[in-house]
């Protein structure tokens, strides 16, 4: 015979049979995983917390230097392309000894209603930034006539939102 010893397939097919031993079936019960998978998508869902929808949208002017704006404790003052005055904050509202819950309020005002809704806004955060959202379309005399106001209040400091220009390729 040409190539190995006749006798060494027929030891090898004993080693085999005494390595291999019988497994065990093991079942996973698979269903406290998915208690815990489902547990943990309803608290994130449950705790995460969005972007709230703009007052009303409008289209900002470009600009080149960008600032981040904070994203909680902010007063908007959105002005649209028809010179509509909205003023948006978030209030915190009681209702008994124990609960207390966020809502936020957005009001159409006209410049004389302007300065009280802003003074309502400030009484409740006074720490708030003012973001100035104005379309790119709104008249300046509307926008010049808040921020007298604004002035005149000594809230001096506010922020102008705008797009951010792509810089010009070379």
């Amino acid at each position: 015979m040409i190539g190995g010893n006749p006798n060494s397939a027929g030891s090898a097919n004993k080693r085999k049979a005494s390595i291999t031993k019988r497994r065990a079936n093991i079942r996973l019960d698979m269903t406290p995983m998915v208690d815990i998978a489902f547990l943990l998508l309803i608290f994130y869902m449950a705790t995460t917390q969005f972007k709230p929808p703009d007052a009303r949208a409008v289209t900002l002017p470009g600009s080149k230097s960008h600032i981040d704006v904070p994203a909680k404790d902010i007063i908007t003052i959105t002005v649209t392309s028809a010179d509509s005055v909205f003023v948006d904050f978030v209030e915190l509202s009681t209702s008994g000894e124990l609960e207390s819950f966020v809502t936020r309020r957005t009001t159409a005002v006209n410049l004389d209603y302007f300065r009280k809704q802003l003074l309502l806004a400030r009484s409740i955060n006074p720490n708030a930034y003012i973001v100035f959202k104005a379309d790119r379309q709104a008249s300046f005399g509307v926008m010049q006539d808040i921020m007298k106001i604004l002035q005149n209040m000594e809230c001096a400091r506010f922020l102008i939102a705008t797009d951010l220009e792509p810089a010009p390729e070379n």
